[in-house]
């Protein structure tokens, strides 16, 4: 377990923020890196040509060390949609096939395939919502010869349900299906390892659970889609593009692995900063630690609500990390901004409330939710 981390965090007393799932705050390494690179940019000549290349490779390593993948696997993307879009490229569907979504799944990662079925004739499955909350289960019942692609979530964004990818992705197998993932609400948070899951593309945006800025993101690509196309042409994906004397010497070929998907400007001499600091970070407390420590907090949370009346999907079917409260009717109207007013953030996602803490949350946060929902619920 690892003890609270608000002091790594720039959050006031007075302020309880439960809404990672939305935006998670800057770490202040990260903030420091972000006012130094400001600096630094204001002062060009100062920006050697090398780090155009050392940062995003640094990166690189650093999220395949999370994912369990190598650095060569990965490419930087500026936005899940991105990313997205380059899978949707790069994989097809035959007429009659069919694309497995979840209902009520996040849109970025429906709209991109709604489009390759318009092109292709295929067309989008919709998973609906088990009763007995085994989305899992509910997944590979749906699983078929006629299964494409499954583009899915770790977790689901509105109220935390999990999946279990490992058992999925060998269902999907089975029928020569591929899988693409959206972690951008797990990954950071929750343990993942693409050596057991084996998806084709994962995306993770770095603003919520990466804790890191916005506008910046990461893709894994297997091995096997890692000579595909490109989403865009840009100089600095091509052989030889350290040097730049010889830029105009155009070349066909790509350099090595998934970084030919790399998005333009991929150096970004402000935001890589701030991202490389952020999973530094998060690989010294360990994701196996930080997972552990918000199920726990999580956890507690959920037991307490049970009192104002409110329920939650069971505990083995939900991400430890993530926590959506439901309602017996809808969430009254104004009870987020009634905890606004009492300093407390948080999300309403469909008919779940949605609590989303990390490592700065403390007790005083989580007895000051409790009571403020107390307040104005039983009121």
């Amino acid at each position: 377990m690892i003890p609270c981390q608000r002091h790594l965090f720039d959050i006031p007393e007075d302020i309880a923020y439960f809404n990672c799932g939305y935006m998670s705050p800057l770490l202040k390494s990260s903030a420091e890196a972000g006012a130094a690179a400001i600096s630094k940019k204001s002062a060009p000549w100062s920006i050697p040509q090398s780090d155009f290349f050392e940062g995003s490779m640094t990166a690189r390593h650093l999220f395949a060390e999370l994912i369990n993948a190598k650095a060569k696997d990965i490419a930087i993307i500026p936005a899940a949609s991105y990313g997205l879009a380059v899978a949707a490229k790069n994989l097809h569907v035959q007429k009659g096939e069919e694309i497995l979504v979840l209902k009520d799944q996040f849109p970025s990662n429906i709209y991109c395939w709604q489009e390759l079925c318009n092109e292709d004739g295929g067309h989008i499955k919709i998973v609906e919502p088990p009763e007995n909350h085994d989305w899992t289960s509910a997944v590979i019942d749906q699983i078929s010869d006629r299964t494409a692609i499954a583009a899915l979530p770790h977790n689901l964004w509105t109220n935390g349900a999990l999946l279990d990818l490992e058992l999925i992705g060998k269902h999907l197998r089975k029928h020569g299906a591929k899988l693409v993932l959206d972690v951008t609400q797990s990954l950071g948070a929750m343990p993942l390892d693409v050596s057991k899951i084996k998806p084709d593309f994962l995306i993770d945006a770095a603003y919520k659970w990466l804790l890191g800025p916005y506008s910046i993101g990461f893709m894994y690509v297997a091995p096997e889609h890692q000579n595909g196309t490109p989403l865009e042409h840009n100089w600095i994906n091509r052989h030889g593009s350290e040097d730049f004397s010889k830029l105009v010497d155009y070349q066909d070929d790509f350099q090595e692995g998934a970084i030919r998907f790399d998005m333009g400007q991929r150096a970004n001499f402000t935001l890589m900063p701030m991202a490389i600091a952020a999973l530094n970070q998060i690989l010294r407390w360990g994701v196996d630690n930080i997972y552990a420590t918000l199920s726990e907090k999580t956890k507690k949370i959920a037991n307490s609500a049970t009192e104002l009346g409110l329920t939650s999907p069971p505990e083995q079917f939900r991400a430890g990390h993530f926590l959506g409260l439901n309602f017996q009717n809808n969430i009254p109207p104004s009870l987020i901004g009634d905890l606004v007013k009492d300093k407390i953030y948080l999300s309403a996602r469909g008919n779940s409330l949605r609590i989303t803490p990390h490592l700065h949350n403390n007790d005083a946060d989580i007895s000051r939710l409790m009571v403020s929902l107390k307040k104005h619920l039983t009121t």
